[in-house]
């Protein structure tokens, strides 16, 4: 693989780096750090790289999408990273909208694509319930055929945003009498149709992004079926191939590890930098290395989609192996922290990133379980490349 970039790739990333100079300023990244102001401040930058022409590199370029070569998405990532902004909320650009552009007829297309490229409208994922996480095929969440409708009841948790959202994607039982797999169907449902409730959950970390959506006889129109009916499960692992590879998050844990870098250097151990340390030195450098062999494992899957032949098991192996990079960090940083690793914020004592320490490490915990649990997709992988 040639790693060097090309006079036209370097040009490339002087015109990204003087985008992101400009269009990510200090009062951007003040209003996405607070959280009343986030929901706004999100959507305005979002739309700043609509204006721009670079709010979906991974769509074909029929539906707005950039045209980028994977070194050029590649390079977009990195210096996005590297500039601390922040990804575009996956729902819509990322999940659903690969989904409708592939599997959905012209009309679904026309309706739904432009509002979620200019971000006008906010989408959630309804796939996990009570009684099916990583298990998705034991879904109940069930939707009867009623004159245009179906007539949607049950229940799905740990859905992120759904307190923003205006839509959500959602995977429904509409024949319990065959194959589980086989009876399931993609709807989009409007969330503000009657009949739908949102429960806050508050998780570990003090913060509220994930919800319980509640469907009691909420109405939705046949029309709002992406592909045949039964056909959802070829949607489902179609959008988790795109899900699992960006749960991966090469490019976030890149930057963790320069501020982990950055903070050892100046934490004083023993009358010496952390960083010095040898033992400290040995963990990050082993983290370093297996996120590097990530980084080229990601590149030949992105090289392999651009060339039409899908990732394949190979989402399941980045999945995995991203989340397990990301959990060591969050180790690490909370380790930078030492004894104030358990300070809230707000008290006048300690570290002033030990709070953010301490939210990455709890929240993190859920990383190697959502998108499909660490051991479902070793189980995939087992079977699809060992033939266990």
């Amino acid at each position: 693989m040639d790693t060097s970039f090309s006079a036209d790739e370097i040009k490339f990333r002087g015109e990204v780096r003087a985008f992101l100079d400009e269009a990510f300023n200090d009062e951007l990244r003040a209003r996405l750090n607070d959280p009343e102001q986030f929901r706004d401040a999100i959507l305005d930058w979002q739309q700043r790289l609509y204006s721009r022409g670079w709010i979906a590199p991974n769509w074909p370029e029929e539906y707005g999408g950039t045209g980028w070569t994977v070194t050029q998405s590649f390079i977009y990532e990195s210096e996005r990273a590297r500039a601390g902004a922040p990804d575009v909320i996956p729902f819509g650009l990322k999940m659903v909208g690969p989904v409708i552009y592939t599997f959905g007829n012209e009309e679904q297309k026309q309706r739904f694509l432009p509002p979620i490229l200019q971000s006008e409208d906010w989408w959630c994922q309804g796939y996990s319930e009570p009684g099916a996480g990583s298990d998705l095929a034991a879904l109940k969440t069930k939707a009867e055929w009623d004159g245009d409708d179906y007539v949607v009841n049950g229940a799905k948790i740990w859905t992120t945003y759904a307190q923003y959202a205006d839509w959500i994607f959602c995977l429904v039982r509409t024949d319990s009498s065959i194959r589980p797999q086989e009876g399931i169907s993609f709807l989009l449902i409007d969330m503000k149709t009657p009949g739908i409730t949102v429960k806050p959950i508050e998780t570990i970390d003090g913060v509220h992004t994930l919800n319980e959506v509640i469907f009691d006889n909420v109405r939705v129109p046949v029309a709002n079926r992406i592909g045949e009916e039964g056909g959802g499960w070829t949607c489902a692992k179609a959008l988790l191939a795109h899900e699992r590879t960006a749960i991966a998050g090469v490019t976030e844990s890149k930057r963790r590890i320069e501020e982990i870098r950055r903070l050892a250097k100046a934490e004083i151990s023993g009358g010496k930098a952390l960083l010095d340390d040898p033992l400290f030195q040995a963990r990050l450098a082993t983290t370093e290395i297996d996120l590097m062999a990530l980084e080229y494992t990601e590149l030949r899957v992105l090289a392999s989609s651009a060339e039409g032949r899908g990732s394949g098991v190979e989402s399941s192996l980045l999945k995995v192996k991203g989340t397990e990079i990301q959990q060591a960090l969050q180790q690490l940083m909370l380790d930078l922290a030492g004894y104030y690793g358990g300070v809230i914020q707000g008290d006048e004592i300690g570290h002033d990133y030990a709070d953010i320490a301490r939210r990455r490490f709890m929240y993190g915990r859920a990383a190697t379980i959502y998108g499909g649990s660490n051991e479902v997709q070793k189980n995939i992988t087992a079977k699809h490349v060992l033939g266990l």
